[in-house]
């Protein structure tokens, strides 16, 4: 328990320590905070779509809608948390409601 604890501080801690708000941190910092969201965000979609068979039965047709749904709220009020939040409600209706297994 005391090691999860101190990984958990250090990882939450170090970043403040080597990269302190008056210094300008390196490029490549820069560079990772800028781009790792959106490749972690590809991460996300291609490990949830992995297991995903569109030509067998009614599989992808809730996860095409959720799809959908989180596109669709993206681009009308650009808010992550909005899109992620209502694509997940809806995903999780369709499963628990309309495409029952």
């Amino acid at each position: 328990m005391l090691m999860a604890v101190l990984g958990t501080v250090v990882t939450r801690f170090l970043p403040f320590l080597l990269f302190p708000e008056s210094k300008q941190p390196p490029r490549v910092i820069e560079y990772l905070g800028k781009v790792l969201p959106y490749a972690m965000t590809g991460l996300l979609v291609v490990y949830s779509l992995k297991g995903v068979q569109p030509l067998s039965g009614n599989h992808g047709i809730p996860e095409a809608i959720a799809i959908i749904v989180i596109v669709l709220l993206h681009l009308w009020k650009r808010n992550m948390l909005l899109s992620i939040a209502g694509g997940t409600i809806v995903y999780m209706l369709l499963i628990q409601l309309t495409f029952v297994a």
